[in-house]
């Protein structure tokens, strides 16, 4: 088991350090997935966005039937105590999170006033750009009759890592994610966005998928650059003919897709002007 990085967390009215015993095996989030979450950034002495993933985690836990015990102020103002606590020269994640305690109607439904509350923040460094390898697999975004796409979920998670398992077994780095009318719809763990001629393409949010906080930061950096964005239906062929592919999400931020399939790419202008814009305006 790989060894904690140095974590507090702030839990029921006090900072508690490395990963106590918050959550028990009647915890109704452990047995009936009742969590959703957020994740900011801090890294060269800023935290870009940080405020918006706060308001985030709240309209997630309302998403869920849980109550949002805290303010987003609140959240904001512990988020800067917990940062004292590091010595700010490593990259740090910045966890909000929600979960139900108990269980309503024969335990399955989240009992909204059992809701529960924690922020987690812990070393995470900030890995190199150096192009990550992408494929389709098998499996699909849901929509929102089968699972709760309008909340960042710890649920739809699995998802995700049965996803990764089958891409990395074919020797990849990330999976590309259709939803169920076979449309692309993002990467595993980020959104994802093409170049062609010259100009960018990315999925319609259309509500099988998060539109991504990072992913709309960078949209309106690169229109106020002139760089023209189209938000649309994307079929898997057309990733294949890009000129550039690149993604965007609170973890890397925005990084490089050095080849999908058999084919290699090299990281380009749009690309490396997405990224200039981005950390250019994070430490405006």
């Amino acid at each position: 088991m790989a060894e904690l990085t140095k974590t507090w967390n702030w839990y029921d009215g006090e900072w508690l350090e490395g990963n106590p015993g918050i959550i028990g095996p009647r915890t109704h989030a452990i047995w009936l997935g009742s969590c959703v979450f957020d994740g900011a950034r801090y890294f060269e002495g800023v935290t870009p966005d940080l405020d918006r993933h706060c308001e985030r985690v709240q309209k997630s836990a309302e998403a869920l039937g849980l109550n949002a015990t805290m303010k987003t102020g609140e959240i904001l103002e512990l988020v800067q105590e917990g940062l004292s606590k590091f010595d700010g020269k490593t990259a740090l994640y910045i966890k909000p999170m929600y979960w139900a305690e108990e269980g309503g109607y024969v335990s399955v439904p989240p009992l909204a006033e059992s809701t529960r509350f924690c922020l987690s923040i812990y070393e995470a460094p900030m890995h190199d750009p150096t192009g990550i390898s992408v494929t389709k697999c098998s499996f699909r975004r849901p929509t929102i009759e089968t699972a709760p796409v309008n909340a960042k979920a710890a649920c739809l998670y699995p998802n995700s890592g049965r996803a990764l398992r089958e891409i990395q077994a074919k020797g990849f780095d990330n999976a590309v994610v259709l939803d169920s009318l076979s449309n692309v719809a993002e990467l595993a763990t980020a959104n994802l966005f093409m170049v062609k001629d010259g100009e960018v393409h990315t999925p319609y949010p259309n509500g099988t998928f998060l539109n991504g906080i990072t992913r709309q930061r960078v949209i309106a950096l690169l229109r106020a650059d002139g760089i023209k964005v189209h938000e649309r239906s994307i079929a898997y062929p057309e990733l294949t003919e890009a000129d550039e592919l690149f993604s965007s999400g609170n973890y890397l931020k925005v990084s490089p897709i050095g080849r999908i399939d058999d084919r290699n790419l090299q990281p380009g202008p749009i690309y490396t002007r997405a990224r200039e814009l981005y950390w250019d305006w994070a430490h405006s």
